[in-house]
Parts: structure tokens; sequence; C-alpha cells
């Protein structure tokens, strides 16, 4: 099996393993005050220490979560209610349902900031919305803006949004689930007030994630009881997977720079898929995410790719893999103004910290052999 979906989830690490075992031995709550208890609690405060460092932090600014969709619904609702729902959420027209489903559950007034045609979110269009801006009717600027995208790589002008927001006393939140361990990530330069992350993107285990809070940000929990995480996120910690969330983080910071290799791997299965056919690429020519490559052959369905390629031994999606195992056409794209006919032809390919040469040519040649079938099946 040849895997090529670290978009939506990557394999696990061994370091991170190793930690969760490591924690099994532990066993004990956190928050208790005997031996074993420190033990645990010395876990968790190293692992938060780790995911700090790794995104430029300071650990008591990060609360963990069960993983990126309650980070972003931790920073969409809290913000709104903190701030009485005296907001407008704009967010951007390719944020993951994640974002916008919580988006509109938190705040009465949300709009959408559109795309061009490349993916890039539309700075002039931000800039004229905001300067009409009526605090009376419109309330606090709330902006939610994805670092890069899960399903074409492409990345976000992050800062120049924060810069823009910042004149007219708003916040931004930032989906940075998909950057993390792909580029550098750095809450100081990027400015934002919110920093949503998830550990099973880097290959940690699945089902915890960390909100990174700018100091003095609004915010109120979602989840209240025993008073945990700073009292932003009630619930006996998830031991395991925070002390494997934070190994990932180590073994990823450590290996950040193979994504430069896969970066050319990437570009090299693009030319050869576009020497062999007329696909398209989406944002080619932008930045992207070095190991995603999202493309299609117009009239080679995606869901047909993904089973002719499954029966070959190679995993992958058609784009966000968190629609209950749906193949459905990107909102994404759609944003981005492709055609049907073209969006229904997508494929994402996404590599990894595991990933080798030879996957990526094997991957090339699986696909190329699939596609001249499916094109000899149209002439007959």
């Amino acid at each position: 099996m040849i895997y090529v979906d670290y978009n939506a989830t990557a394999p696990l690490r061994p370091e991170s393993r190793a930690a969760i075992v490591s924690a099994f031995e532990v066993g004990a709550n956190p928050s208790s005050i005997h031996q074993q208890g420190r033990q645990a609690r010395h876990l968790i405060e190293t692992a938060r220490a780790e995911l700090a460092h790794f995104i430029g932090a300071r650990a008591r600014d990060i609360v963990f979560t069960s993983g990126g969709t309650e980070a972003n619904a931790l920073a969409l609702a809290g913000t709104a209610q903190q701030l009485q729902g005296n907001v407008t959420m704009l967010v951007s027209a390719i944020e993951h349902d994640a974002v916008r489903s919580n988006a509109t559950q938190a705040a009465l007034r949300t709009e959408t900031l559109r795309v061009d045609s490349n993916g890039v979110v539309d700075l002039e269009m931000l800039k004229n919305r905001l300067v009409i801006w009526d605090v009376q009717n419109d309330g606090v600027p709330v902006v939610a803006i994805m670092l890069a995208n899960n399903e074409t790589g492409i990345i976000q002008p992050v800062r120049a949004v924060v810069d823009l927001v910042k004149r007219y006393d708003g916040f931004v939140h930032c989906d940075a689930v998909q950057a993390l361990g792909k580029i550098p990530v750095d809450v100081t330069a990027l400015g934002v007030d919110y920093l949503a992350l998830s550990a099973h993107k880097i290959g940690g285990p699945q089902g915890v994630g960390a909100l990174w809070v700018r100091s003095g940000a609004p915010l109120r929990p979602l989840l209240v009881g025993g008073g945990q995480e700073r009292s932003l996120r009630s619930g006996t910690e998830n031991l395991l997977g925070i002390a494997g969330f934070g190994a990932a983080c180590v073994a990823a910071s450590q290996t950040i720079e193979f994504m430069d290799e896969l970066s050319v791997l990437r570009d090299q299965f693009e030319d050869r898929l576009m020497a062999a056919f007329d696909i398209k690429v989406f944002g080619r020519a932008e930045a992207r995410l070095p190991q995603t490559s999202n493309f299609a052959l117009e009239g080679f369905s995606s869901e047909i790719q993904v089973m002719a390629l499954d029966l070959e031994g190679i995993a992958v999606s058609s784009g966000a893999a968190c629609s209950s195992g749906k193949v459905s056409r990107s909102h994404v794209l759609q944003a981005m103004g492709v055609d049907r006919g073209v969006a229904d032809c997508a494929l994402r390919a996404s590599f990894g910290w595991a990933s080798t040469a030879d996957d990526v040519a094997q991957f090339a040649d699986v696909w190329i052999a699939a596609a001249r079938r499916a094109v000899l099946r149209e002439k007959v």
C-alpha cells in the first residue's frame, strides 16, 4: 500500500507511539496531587512546552482540546460569547467546515470573504469591508483565515489580514491544522489572536489538538466543570494523546527540512502528469504546502479515480476527508471559480514524513496507467 493521504491523517510516528506507550505506564489523573498524578501532570506540561516551542509561543497560552475541530469551535464560539454576541465574523470562502460551521453557529452575523482564481483570499475585499465598518451595527470584526488550505495546500496571506483587521480593533483566528509540521509556524510572526492545531496531521495520535490564545484575547470556555486547562477546557486531559502530540512536535520540528525534498518530488510528480495529460494543477503558481498537489483531468471523475487507485494499492482522497466518507464536490474549488466538470475530477495527493521517492514515482505510474485506461474507455 502506498499512502498519499497525509492531509487526511499522517501515520503515527514511532516517537509518538513510544511516548504513548510510556504514558500508559503512568495511569493516573493529572489533577491528582499524589506522586503518580504529578508524573501525569509532568507529561502534559512537557508536551505543552514542546508544542509551544514548535510554534514560538509560551506554554501557558496553549489549551489542549480533543482535536482541531474543537479548537476552532472554542476560538470562534468562545470569542463571540465573551463579546456577548456583538461580533460579525468574516470567514474566508475556503475555510474547512470545522471553521465555517462553527462560525455560523457562533455568531448571528457572518460574511464570506471571497478568494481569487488561485485560491488566495481577496485582501482588497477585506479592506473595503473594513473601511465601511459600523461598530454600532456590525460589532467587533472577527476574521477566520486558515494558514494553508487542506485541499489545495495554498498558503494564505495571514499577516496581511492581521495588519488590516488590527486597524479596526478586531481579532483574527487562524486554522493552522494543515500547516503545522509542513511549513514554519510562528505565532509572533503571524500576529493572530487564536491558532488551532491538531496532532494527527503531523504524525501524532487522533483525538487531540490544541488552541493557542494570545494573552488578553477575549475567550469564554465552552466546557466547564473541573477547571482544567486554565478553566478554558474542563475535563480530564487526554494524557496519552497529549504525550503523543508533544513527541510528534519534537519529531516534526527535527525533520521539517525534509519538506523541501518533498516539494521537489511533488513538482516532479506534477511535471510527469502534465507531460502525459492535459491536467489542471490548482494553485501551482502560488505558494503551497510543499507536499500537497490538487489536480484534475476533465472526464476522469474523482470517485472513479479514488476507487481505481485503491484497487491498485494507492490510498488517496478527492479532497477533504471529513465529510462522512463521501466523495463530494469541493467548496474550495467552487470558491476559486473552477468549472463544475473540472472540479468533479479533482484529486488531492498529499505526501508526508514517511513518503519516499519510490512512493511518489509509483503513484505517478499507477495514476497515468489508470488515466490511459479511462481515456481508452471514453474512445470505445
